[in-house]
C-alpha cells in the first residue's frame, strides 16, 4: 500500500508543480508580448494594448470561475477570439513598412504566449487515471479491513490508535485527488495565479 500511495501522490504533486510552472510561465509570455508592443507604430499600439487587457481578463477568469466547467469554457471560448484578434491585428501591421521590423521581436512572442495556453489547458485536464483512484481506495479499504480484524481479538485495544489511522487514511486520499483537482478543493495555486492579476494591474 505505501508504495501505491507513494507513487500517486508523487504524480500528483509533479502534476500540481507543473501547473504552478506553466501559470509563471503564460504571465511571462504575456509581458514580454505586451512589453514589445511599444515597437510598433504608437497608432496601432491603443487598440492591441486594449485587446491585451481584455485577453487577459478571460484568461483570469477562465480559472477563476473553475469548478464551474460550463462558465470556464465560455470564458476560454472568449480568450480565444481575442487570441486570434490580436494575432491578426499585430500581422497586419506587420505587412505595414514601419511595422516590419517590430515584427520580427512582437510575432515571435505572440506565437509564445498562444501556445503556452494550450500546453496549460491540457495540464489542467491531465489527471491520474480514475483507476488509480480506485485502486488507491481499495488498498486503503483493504488495510483497514485487515487493521480491525487485527484488533478484534484485542480486548484493550487504544480507541486513539484506531482513530488516528483511520485519519492517516482518509487524510492521504483526500491530499492526493485535492491535488489532482487545485481549483475545486482547500490546495489551491491561488498565490501564482495572482501574477495574472498583477499582471492586469501594470497594463492599467
Amino acid at each position: 500500500m505505501g508504495l501505491l500511495v507513494a507513487f500517486t501522490f508523487s504524480g500528483a504533486a509533479s502534476r500540481f508543480d507543473t501547473r504552478r510552472q506553466l501559470i509563471v510561465q503564460e504571465v511571462n509570455a504575456i509581458g514580454t508580448a505586451y512589453l514589445r508592443l511599444k515597437l510598433l507604430p504608437p497608432q496601432a499600439q491603443a487598440e492591441l494594448r486594449s485587446d491585451f487587457r481584455k485577453y487577459v481578463e478571460a484568461r483570469t477568469a477562465i480559472y477563476r470561475k473553475l469548478p464551474d466547467v460550463e462558465a470556464a469554457k465560455l470564458e476560454l471560448a472568449r480568450s480565444k477570439v481575442l487570441q486570434d484578434a490580436i494575432w491578426e491585428k499585430a500581422v497586419a501591421v506587420s505587412k505595414a513598412a514601419e511595422g516590419q521590423q517590430a515584427a520580427l521581436l512582437l510575432l515571435p512572442a505572440l506565437n509564445q504566449m498562444i501556445d503556452i495556453t494550450t500546453t496549460r489547458t491540457v495540464a489542467l485536464q491531465t489527471h491520474a487515471p480514475a483507476m488509480v483512484l480506485w485502486l488507491l481506495c481499495g488498498v486503503a479499504f483493504a488495510g483497514a479491513l485487515l487493521a480491525g480484524h487485527a484488533i478484534a481479538g484485542v480486548k484493550a485495544h487504544s480507541w486513539v490508535d484506531v482513530l488516528l489511522f483511520a485519519a492517516v487514511l482518509a487524510a492521504t486520499i483526500y491530499v492526493i485527488v485535492d491535488l489532482e483537482y487545485p481549483h475545486a478543493g482547500l490546495i489551491r495555486i491561488e498565490a501564482v495565479e495572482r501574477l495574472m492579476a498583477d499582471l492586469l494591474d501594470s497594463m492599467k
